[in-house]
């Protein structure tokens, strides 16, 4: 390791240097070309870096009366630990709002950091109020109840063709979400970590009059 890559990178470290397009590359270097889901999951209640560990739950619409309502959702939410992120692979559906001010309220309680939802949420300037990230593809005021339910929980998910598995890392901001598999995370945050720090040596070099041409020439970093 070089002085700039400390022997233990911790979560704490991430959010204060890491971002999700440095982590995709380092993804990228490393053959994993697929950790990002392509749709839109957008930061709905607050800006900034999201980093934590996969907290995974399985959604399915339904049409019927649920004769144990929010039964596995309230579970997961219980069960989550400190830099959790809570996530909810409800295959794009918009069907009702599956995250809402009561959940945040619970998993935060468990120190949840935050949410990823493949769907919909609702009560969102409540959620802001809280400065608790989470990223949804849109709003709906419905309640999920009767219309859709977690059918499982810490199993490998998908979202757009991405597998989350639990306990994975997940960074996420304004561009996009990025899961690291936990098989190569050391590796993939060491990559990160050196580019970022390279990147920034860049950064004042150009800023000093060096062409961009001649910086990528020089440093092979862009």
């Amino acid at each position: 390791m070089t002085e700039s890559t400390p022997s233990t990178i911790t979560l704490a470290m991430m959010r204060q240097s890491l971002y999700s397009a440095v982590v995709s590359d380092a993804l990228d270097g490393l053959g994993y070309r697929n950790q990002s889901p392509r749709l839109s999951l957008k930061p709905w209640t607050m800006s900034g870096l999201l980093v934590g560990r996969c907290k995974t739950t399985l959604w399915v619409d339904m049409a019927h009366v649920d004769s144990r309502p929010y039964e596995l959702e309230l579970k997961a939410v219980d069960d989550c630990r400190p830099d959790d992120v809570l996530i909810a692979a409800a295959g794009g559906s918009v069907r009702s709002g599956i995250w809402g001010e009561l959940l945040t309220t619970a998993a935060r309680n468990q120190g949840c950091v935050g949410a990823v939802i493949d769907g919909a949420i609702r009560d969102v300037d409540k959620i802001r109020q809280m400065h608790f990230p989470v990223f949804a593809r849109s709003t709906c005021v419905y309640d999920s109840l009767n219309r859709q339910r977690v059918v499982d929980v810490d199993v490998k998910v998908e979202i757009d063709g991405v597998v989350f598995q639990p306990g994975d890392l997940v960074f996420a901001d304004e561009d996009g979400v990025v899961v690291v598999p936990h098989v190569v995370e050391q590796e993939a945050i060491s990559r990160a970590w050196k580019k970022v720090h390279a990147e920034n040596v860049v950064r004042d070099s150009i800023r000093g009059g060096l062409k961009a041409a001649e910086a990528f020439a020089k440093y092979g970093v862009l």
